[in-house]
């Protein structure tokens, strides 16, 4: 079960987003919030799986409040959810520690699969936000042609078992690919590795 809090100021929008997914048999609202410090006690409380946030809200943001959530609740899953559109916003929001990234101008059919990925273990990037343009395109000479392929599919939000079966190999290849590539492009980790594959995505 989908354990989902939201944390929204236009009280209209929760309104519709509860509307539209209360029929969602795996998926169950813990708990709304008008701003960060109250999505933060809320998750301090319920204890959702899944968080969606805006970025700019009253009293603390999205993206300090991302960061308090996963200091609290490692295991949460954070999705931006937010009018902004600039590289800045996207980029702070992944570093926070953001599994998902969404524009509030998408479907709420967008939402959901949203949703329902980052619970399962992936990423979602909104498919009408264009990525951050990569820091560095140093993975075109360093990544294999096969780590190249994995780093698309991470992008896209791929579990190392999805990744795969889609590449007919052993997950254990994958996860020492995965690897490599953190140590090839001196990150500190997976979620260092997932950053730079969304930034990335659109570079290859």
């Amino acid at each position: 079960m989908i354990r989902l809090a939201l944390a929204e100021d236009h009280n209209a929008l929760i309104d519709g987003i509860k509307l539209f997914l209360e029929y969602e048999e795996d998926i169950e609202f813990v708990g709304f919030a008008n701003n960060g410090k109250i999505l933060c006690e809320l998750v301090r409380l319920k204890r959702p799986n899944v968080v969606i946030t805006d970025i700019r809200m009253p009293l603390q943001d999205g993206i300090s409040a991302t960061k308090e959530i996963l200091q609290m609740e490692p295991h949460t899953k954070v999705i931006a959810f937010t009018m902004f559109e600039q590289d800045g916003a996207v980029k702070q929001m992944l570093a926070a520690g953001a599994k998902g990234y969404i524009l509030k101008n998408s479907s709420l059919k967008e939402l959901l699969s949203a949703i329902r990925t980052v619970y399962n273990g992936g990423t979602y990037f909104d498919p009408n936000l264009v990525a951050p343009k990569s820091l560095s395109n140093t993975s075109k000479g360093i990544l294999t042609g096969r780590q190249k392929e994995i780093l698309k599919l991470v992008a896209l939000g791929k579990t190392n078992q999805e990744i795969a079966n889609h590449l007919f190999i052993g997950k254990t290849t994958v996860e020492t690919h995965r690897k490599n590539m953190i140590r090839k492009l001196n990150l500190k980790g997976a979620g260092e590795l997932l950053r730079y594959a969304l930034e990335s995505k659109y570079n290859f």
